[in-house]
């Protein structure tokens, strides 16, 4: 899908990969709306971009319809949709330990707001033939990030309902693309541009939606900025069991490096 004169959403713009991403879809040529809960930093992305700014709980379906509604009315009729508001969390002991609401937002973040968007926007799609959803997944929904279950199991069905929108809607002339980054240098891990430049396995916020930019426009389903994730899923595939021991030995040498699973040492590791 060529970007340039696209009407375009982003949520969870307001800052990490959605920030990076607005920008670069304006600079494309691309009309953006900058959806995020944070009012201050939306509004600071949209002015800083020509943008338009949006405030919306994603995990509130009537507040993804005010912000369809609103784009639509400023915009035009919304070629392209990124859902990619996210959040990061910790077992706080056993892999089962978070408690019932911390699952329930990670549900609702990483899997509902998805389909409320999806909701929203494809009867029009559909309609007029032509769309593109774009949902922001995680290497996590792949394969697995030690030390939040509730983090790898819901972005584990933010992967599965994105293959569910590209099969029963590619025929309809629907692009859709998920998003499976690895580590991230973004406010979400506490990490910056300096730390990213130390270390390969750790790309910027600016690297990823350059690839994210990349895979819209050639229309590609899975969007790996980190390609060496292709093979660790293709590990997993072929030898599920192998795979396992292979991320106890990585879980082994975190607790034995950095005395503990915080996600923010892994891309040290890898």
């Amino acid at each position: 899908m060529l970007i340039e004169g696209k009407s375009c959403v982003v949520t969870g713009a307001g800052s990490g990969i959605g920030a990076a991403l607005a920008h670069r879809l304006a600079d494309m040529g691309a009309k953006v709306c900058v959806s995020d809960l944070d009012k201050d930093k939306a509004e600071a992305v949209a002015s800083a971009i020509g943008g338009i700014a949006n405030v919306c709980d994603v995990r509130d379906e009537a507040q993804i319809n005010a912000l369809v509604s609103q784009a639509t009315a400023e915009q035009g009729e919304i070629d392209l949709f990124v859902s990619n508001a996210g959040l990061g969390g910790a077992n706080p002991d056993h892999a089962a330990s978070q408690t019932n609401a911390n699952w329930q937002l990670n549900w609702e973040v990483h899997v509902m707001a998805h389909v409320y968007a999806s909701r929203a926007l494809l009867p029009d799609m559909i309609r007029r033939g032509s769309g593109y959803l774009v949902n922001v997944a995680s290497a996590a929904g792949l394969l697995n990030q030690i030390g939040d279950s509730a983090y790898s199991a819901t972005k584990h069905a933010a992967v599965s309902f994105a293959e569910s929108l590209a099969i029963s809607h590619g025929h309809e002339g629907i692009g859709v693309s998920v998003v499976c980054p690895q580590y991230v240098a973004t406010p979400l891990l506490g990490l910056s541009d300096v730390d990213a430049a130390a270390q390969a396995s750790l790309l910027t916020a600016d690297d990823v939606a350059v690839a994210i930019a990349k895979g819209i426009e050639d229309q590609q389903f899975l969007i790996l900025s980190h390609p060496e994730v292709q093979n660790y899923a293709m590990h997993r595939a072929q030898n599920h069991d192998r795979w396992i021991d292979g991320m106890r030995m990585l879980r082994a040498k975190a607790v034995d490096t950095f005395g503990g699973v915080e996600i923010e040492n892994f891309y040290k590791l890898v």
